[in-house]
């Protein structure tokens, strides 16, 4: 009986989180907020803060990229802490000193500590977080500062976008995972809100903004729940993007592995989002949190139908099972061109993807600084 029940559970949580949740979310129409209300005149202050370590690869692109937002002058400060960095970081943020850009230098503590000790030296109206590898569309910070003419918006956030030629493999994988998140993202802020946003386009109205423990994984989702639970709107603005250059192959698990065990962090320390305080809670279980336990249902999937006494549909599960591993295993040898990799490539990838999500509970067991590394991408000229 138990090896059925296992089984049906196991199932009955992988098709909800993969199907039936989303089908609902196409559908939604219960208890939508308006839509909110941007104004493009009238524009308030920003400061744009960027916490840095080690990027002097990027940096320059990164402040040219900032320079180049078209915004009313005089109402955009620009503010670079770098986090003990240790290359030529910080001589390169120097050198745009007479451009208005300043340079706040602090021991390396992480990037929490980093945007704790810059939040002190913000001026703006609006608090613009960003991060150093990626470029903005010059109406960038305008489109995010416009929405903040609705009283009820606390975030605003844009859309990252991949460049360069089609990628293969997991990059196209995850890009096409990307593109289903952002369309998630935009149902949910039409509906109320989202629950975090792109750490490296988001605006946030600094009298929002507290400092943040030091040891946070996933900063852009601490922010934005703080507004949340404060009564305010997180919303996603379609119309201001960020560019970035997709990871490395093999680099999205780690990442993966320290946005999940981030959303585990801030899971417990906010337990008011499995509460009533939480407008948004199914969708939380549905989207969110449902992220973590995937492993765990597609785990009750496996054991149960071991457990199963032998019959026909023991053995064509199992079979199903081993094809589906069988196929990711293979993509690790196909050449990088092969036909085939159009199967196992989102094979390997949904493994991958959920033995991260499945380690994320790591987070309890060593220190959350442990888990920082420094994405590796593919770089597209």
């Amino acid at each position: 009986m138990w090896p059925a029940v296992w089984l049906s559970a196991g199932a009955a949580l992988t098709l909800y989180i993969g199907a039936v949740y989303p089908l609902l979310l196409a559908v939604w129409k219960f208890r939508c907020l308006p839509p909110v209300r941007k104004d493009m005149r009238g524009l308030p202050t920003v400061s744009a803060l960027l916490a840095v370590r080690d990027g002097e690869q990027f940096i320059r692109a990164k402040l040219e990229s900032l320079l180049a937002l078209r915004y009313p002058a005089g109402r955009l400060e620009i503010l670079v802490v770098s986090d003990g960095s240790t290359d030529g970081t910080d001589g390169i943020v120097e050198s745009f000193a007479d451009r208005g850009v300043r340079l706040l230098r602090v021991p390396g503590g992480g990037k929490a500590a980093a945007l704790n000790a810059g939040l002190q030296h913000c001026s703006g109206e609006i608090l613009f977080l960003t991060d150093v590898r990626q470029t903005l569309d010059p109406d960038a910070a305008a489109h995010l500062a416009a929405n903040f003419a609705d009283p009820s918006v606390g975030v605003a956030t844009g859309e990252l976008r991949y460049v360069g030629p089609e990628s293969i493999g997991e990059q196209a994988d995850m890009e096409l995972y990307w593109r289903y998140e952002l369309w998630v993202r935009r149902r949910h802020s039409r509906i109320d809100s989202m629950f975090g946003a792109t750490g490296c386009i988001c605006a946030v109205r600094r009298s929002l903004v507290d400092p943040i423990p030091s040891d946070t994984l996933t900063d852009d989702a601490v922010i934005p729940l703080r507004a949340f639970f404060g009564g305010y709107r997180v919303i996603v603005d379609p119309e201001a993007l960020a560019f970035d250059y997709p990871a490395v192959e093999g680099a999205e698990f780690r990442r993966r592995l320290r946005t999940l065990a981030g959303l585990w962090q801030v899971s417990i320390r906010m337990p008011e989002l499995f509460s009533g305080a939480n407008r948004m809670r199914l969708h939380f279980l549905s989207h969110k949190f449902s992220r973590l336990v995937l492993p765990w249902s597609l785990l009750l999937v496996v054991l149960g139908t071991l457990a199963l006494d032998a019959s026909p549909l023991r053995q064509g599960l199992l079979a199903a099972e081993a094809l589906f591993a069988a196929l990711a295993l293979a993509d690790a040898v196909l050449p990088r061109k092969s036909q085939l990799k159009r199967i196992t490539s989102p094979a390997r990838t949904f493994i991958a993807m959920n033995a991260a999500a499945f380690l994320s509970i790591v987070v309890f067991f060593v220190p959350p600084a442990t888990l920082w590394r420094t994405t590796r991408v593919t770089i597209r000229r």
